[in-house]
C-alpha cells in the first residue's frame, strides 16, 4: 500500500444502516479544491434527481472515490455496526492515493489505513462526507433497484428495503427473501411464525 499523503483528506459515510434487506454501502471521497462541486449536502436531505446530478459531479471532479459494501451474510454475522464499519474500512482502503486523514460520519471509527476523526452529523457539515454521504445512498439505492428485478413481489426499487408499510406487508405474506436480514427483528420474528424459529 501507498503511504498516505498528509494533505490529502477523505470524507466517508455509509447508506443503508436501517433497510430490512439488501447490503449496507460504503463511500469514501477525496474532493479536489480547484475543482469544487456545489450543492453537496446530507444525502438523505436531498431528491433523489439532484443526488444522481451530484453524484456524476463527484465523481468527474474529486481527485479520488470508492465506493464499497458489506453483505446480507456478514451483517447477520457482524451486526449492523460493525458492518457499517466494515464497508467503511473497505471504501477507504481502496481510494488511491491514500489519504493523510479520514473524516468518518457518526462517532466511532472504522479501522483505517490513515488517521481518523469521528465527526457527528459530519454529512451536513463536511463537504467530502457529504459527498460520500451522496454516493453511498447512490449506489445502495442502484443497487435496491437491481434487486428489485429479482425479486419484483417485495417492492425493492420503491421502498429501498425500509420497514414500510408495504415492505411489512409483504414479508408476512411471503417471508424473507435470501436478501432479507434474518437479525433484524421484523424479520426474524416473520421466520419464528413461519417456522417457529430464526
Amino acid at each position: 500500500m501507498m503511504a498516505p499523503d498528509a494533505l490529502l483528506v477523505a470524507g466517508v459515510d455509509e447508506a443503508g444502516r436501517g433497510p430490512l434487506a439488501g447490503p449496507v454501502m460504503a463511500a469514501a471521497v477525496i474532493l479536489d479544491p480547484a475543482r469544487p462541486v456545489g450543492g453537496l449536502a446530507d444525502s438523505k436531505t436531498l431528491e433523489p434527481a439532484r443526488r444522481e446530478e451530484l453524484a456524476s459531479a463527484i465523481r468527474s471532479c474529486a481527485i479520488a472515490w470508492a465506493v464499497a459494501s458489506a453483505s446480507v451474510e456478514e451483517i447477520d454475522h457482524l451486526n449492523i455496526l460493525q458492518a457499517s464499519l466494515l464497508a467503511m474500512s473497505r471504501a477507504v482502503c481502496a481510494l488511491q492515493p491514500v489519504p493523510g486523514e479520514a473524516l468518518v460520519d457518526g462517532n466511532r471509527l472504522p479501522r483505517l489505513p490513515c488517521a481518523g476523526r469521528a465527526i457527528v452529523r459530519g454529512d451536513a457539515t463536511e463537504p467530502a462526507i457529504s459527498a460520500a454521504s451522496i454516493l453511498a445512498k447512490v449506489a445502495r439505492d442502484a443497487e435496491m433497484c437491481r434487486l428489485d428485478g429479482i425479486f419484483p413481489e417485495y417492492g425493492f426499487a420503491r421502498h429501498k428495503g425500509y420497514p414500510t408499510p408495504q415492505h411489512l406487508a409483504v414479508l408476512e405474506r411471503l417471508g424473507p427473501s435470501r436478501v432479507h436480514r434474518r437479525s433484524f427483528a421484523p424479520v426474524r420474528r416473520v421466520l419464528v411464525l413461519r417456522n417457529g424459529r430464526a
